[in-house]
């Protein structure tokens, strides 16, 4: 049942952060839809691209800054690669309602794209991050921590004395 509260806490903070890119996102992608030329016709990428940035900072610094940040590279490589992946999907919605159902108004592509394919999206790249990108640190009972620090100090001392016996041997 605490795991499940966990997860619940955890899915709120993800909203909040992912409507804060939703934000980020349609604003960029109105304003590129009133655009002439390539920025319109890659709207929906750049509005995801700059959302993408946006979310990476939410969810580093604010959602997962307890998680393993051992290897930032990784992490910024399967965010990048898992976020794209969802780009595609958020997009292909859209263009699918475009180009195969013939839906070209800019309403129709907003909810295409910002509902539909957004929401699609979302439990993709929730799932993704949650998973392989901000890993969440290995738990430990209470005791196995103590107890394993304690082998390991008597393993030194023991070490330490084998190495002082050979000494003081090599002395005589």
């Amino acid at each position: 049942m605490q795991k499940l509260r966990g997860l619940r806490g955890e899915a709120v903070k993800f909203g909040i952060v992912g409507l804060t890119g939703v934000i980020v996102n349609a604003g960029v992608f109105w304003v590129c839809l009133k655009a002439t030329g390539p920025v319109n016709s890659f709207s929906g990428y750049i509005a995801t691209g700059v959302a993408i940035g946006t979310n990476y900072l939410g969810y580093r610094y604010w959602l997962y800054r307890d998680r393993d940040a051992a290897s930032r590279k990784r992490e910024i490589t399967l965010f990048l690669i898992f976020s794209a992946i969802g780009m595609l999907i958020e997009n292909g919605i859209n263009a699918f309602s475009v180009h195969v159902l013939g839906y070209h108004s800019a309403t129709s592509q907003l909810i295409a794209k910002n509902v539909i394919g957004l929401i699609a999206g979302t439990a993709f790249r929730f799932f993704s991050y949650r998973t392989w990108v901000f890993k969440a640190l290995p738990e430990t009972e209470p005791g196995v921590d103590a107890a394993a620090g304690g082998q390991e100090l008597a393993a030194q001392a023991e070490l330490m004395l084998v190495t002082e016996q050979i000494r003081f041997a090599k002395a005589e």
